[in-house]
């Protein structure tokens, strides 16, 4: 098992830039990567970006590319998400997601890619 919690959400105005965690326990001894999904009101959960700890190559949305970066710590095993010029479409629930082990299968660019999920923080940009 695997538990992930995400913090550092919250208000912000337009142009923002806040920071997201993800602090992850359990068994990640064997995870390969690591991701954020969003999901805003009346809209399903989309891909955000993802890192791999295999080699800490990173991969972000057209929508978020320039202005988030994704970064962590493995070792520690801690997630974040630099958000910059937030923008009032990017208010959303912020969901870390983790692939916990090598053997799970499923593209990183989407939901079945990931077999653990935090409870999400919201983050609300106003303009």
């Amino acid at each position: 098992q695997v538990q992930l919690a995400e913090s550092g959400g919250g208000s912000v105005q337009t142009g923002g830039s806040p920071r997201l965690s993800c602090a992850a326990s359990g068994r990640t001894f064997s995870s390969t990567a690591m991701g954020w999904f969003r999901q805003a009101p009346g809209k399903e959960r989309e891909f955000v970006a993802f890192i791999s700890w295999i080699g800490g190559s990173t991969y972000y949305a057209d929508s978020v590319k320039g202005r988030f970066t994704v970064s962590g710590d493995n070792a520690k095993n801690t997630l974040y998400l630099q958000m910059n010029s937030l923008k009032p479409e990017d208010t959303a629930v912020y969901y870390c997601a983790i692939r916990s082990s090598q053997y799970y299968s499923g593209s990183l660019w989407g939901q079945s890619g990931y077999d653990y999920w935090g409870q999400g923080a919201q983050v609300t940009v106003s303009s």
